[in-house]
């Protein structure tokens, strides 16, 4: 089961969250039919979205990680509810690039570089909260820490890793964000920046145990961490009929009429889930009298 951990050091100098997202990386995989690499990217931008939406409060609030940068994948979206439960899609999933001359996975070469991270906060208020910045190498941690420092003025270490098996499957999945809280000295951020290098990569660290917490005990072992919150997450989409028919609605009486004349009835798809929504020529004739009647 996936998770999530949010901590403090007892000094109060130091706040942490790290998930293990195997499972919501896999059926994201499944529902997108990802290649490798973009497997890798959409995980690492679900895992960074849901420890981030986890630290909203509002129960209708949301968080969208939007990451644009240029590259051959296109759009990389995630977004997470208060919870942390997430959802997302890339929007070139087959993309299949060369490995790295490290034999990693070429991340950064598929989000490409020229472009943009963007954090939308809903908190459902008017206007939602947007921050956004130029990625530097679109490997999304490395972006992700520019954003809290740059937008947030919060010093952040922040890994995000995904490890693919042979067969393509997701061996191992998750991250974890680490923020210096006001008041925390140079000492402190000697320690964390000592421990974040002493752990290595997040993917090694997860393949030998993918428990959030011992991957932040590991990262912070020159602290004394207390646990705060441990909560179970998972890859969920809110569609539903009455949303697509909502949509529909939105169209307009006379590109409906369109759509009913050339197609007959039509088939809409979740962009973030594998739900087909099919309505028959007459379902549409019906919510085309209901849109005149009203």
């Amino acid at each position: 089961m996936d998770q999530l951990v949010r901590a403090i050091t007892r000094d109060g100098a130091v706040k942490a969250v790290a998930v293990s997202t195997k499972e919501l990386t896999e059926r994201v995989r499944n529902i997108h039919k990802t290649l490798p690499v973009a497997t890798a990217a959409m995980g690492r931008a679900l895992a960074a979205a849901s420890m981030m939406g986890n630290a909203l409060k509002e129960e209708a609030a949301s968080l969208t990680l939007q990451i644009k940068g240029g590259g051959p994948l296109g759009t990389v979206l995630a977004v997470s509810d208060h919870l942390g439960n997430v959802r997302g899609y890339v929007q070139n999933p087959q993309v299949d690039l060369p490995l790295r001359q490290d034999g990693k996975l070429d991340v950064g070469g598929a989000v490409g570089s020229e472009g943009t991270l963007t954090v939308i906060r809903d908190l459902g208020m008017k206007e939602p909260y947007i921050g956004s910045v130029g990625l530097l190498g679109g490997e999304i941690a490395e972006d992700l820490a520019a954003y809290f420092v740059e937008s947030e003025q919060i010093p952040t270490a922040c890994a995000l890793g995904v490890l693919v098996d042979r067969d393509q499957s997701v061996k191992a999945a998750g991250g974890y964000i680490i923020q210096l809280l006001p008041g925390a000295d140079e000492s402190v951020i000697s320690k964390v920046e000592g421990g974040v290098l002493a752990a290595g990569p997040v993917t090694a660290l997860l393949d030998r145990d993918s428990s959030p917490e011992a991957l932040l005990r590991t990262v912070l072992s020159d602290f004394d961490v207390e646990i705060l919150e441990t909560s179970p997450i998972s890859y969920q989409c809110y569609c539903s009929r009455d949303r697509v028919e909502r949509a529909l609605i939105s169209m307009g009486v006379r590109e409906l009429e369109d759509l009913l004349a050339e197609q007959g009835g039509c088939e809409l798809g979740c962009q973030f889930c594998d739900r087909i929504y099919r309505f028959t020529a007459q379902e549409l004739e019906s919510l085309i009298h209901r849109m005149k009647t009203q």
